[in-house]
């Protein structure tokens, strides 16, 4: 698609704010129409539609398109979406820890070891954790409150928090991003040590850092929404 509007706005409307392009409603791919609850996430919206030129470009959009998933994907089954992104915390990535080298193992206990103790305090609970690739089975009690920590989410926040775990790996620093308890390049740099190890240990491959960086830009974008979603 190429661009066709000379403005892009924000308005009000009954149960949020709707995005427009020369005053007619931006619709999202199942065709309704974008509606976000705060004027700060509809203006960072809009002014994603407003700096398209000429060729439309989705990949420049990830807010976006964390709105079309929270309409189209997650609102008529929310439920069912939380379940499934909860289920990432049986296997969480900060519960595996590297067989070594010892550098190694020191990063991800310096960059590890306080979010887990952040969600031990957070949610009253315990985490098994283990060295290597062979599955831990956690706690029943910290499944259940961690799935109903993520249960009681919007479709926003979900849309949202689904970035997040899925790009990171890890429930954990997801909620923590979500409630405020680490920043964004904090948490990104926690779910990215075994790459960032692997490139100084190996050198540079711009297959792998051009990636890397294709993930952090998508992460650091769905914890800007977050950030939005609070006004």
């Amino acid at each position: 698609m190429k661009r066709f509007w000379k403005t892009a706005e924000a308005n009000p409307v009954d149960g949020g704010w709707i995005i427009t392009l020369d005053r007619r409603p931006v619709k999202t791919p199942g065709r309704a129409s974008l509606i976000v609850p705060t004027e700060a996430l509809a203006r960072a919206i809009a002014e994603e539609w407003a700096r398209m030129d000429g060729e439309v470009d989705p990949g420049a959009m990830p807010l976006t398109a964390i709105a079309n998933a929270a309409i189209d994907r997650v609102a008529p089954d929310r439920e069912a979406f939380a379940a499934g992104l909860a289920r990432y915390g049986e296997s969480d990535l900060i519960c595996y820890r590297a067989e070594g080298p010892q550098g190694l193992l020191a990063r991800q206990e310096a960059s590890w070891g306080a979010l887990l103790a952040w969600a031990r305090r957070r949610y009253d609970v315990d985490f098994a954790t283990t060295h290597g690739l062979t599955p831990v089975t956690q706690p029943p009690v910290t499944v259940e409150r961690l799935a109903h920590a993520v249960g009681t989410l919007d479709p926003f926040r979900l849309a949202a928090l689904s970035p997040l775990v899925t790009i990171g790996g890890s429930l954990i620093i997801a909620l923590a991003v979500l409630e405020k308890a680490v920043g964004c390049d904090q948490a990104w740099d926690a779910v990215s040590v075994d790459e960032h190890w692997q490139l100084e240990q190996w050198g540079a491959d711009a297959v792998a850092e051009a990636a890397l960086a294709d993930r952090r830009r998508d992460f650091l974008a769905a914890a800007r929404f977050l950030e939005l979603l609070d006004g």
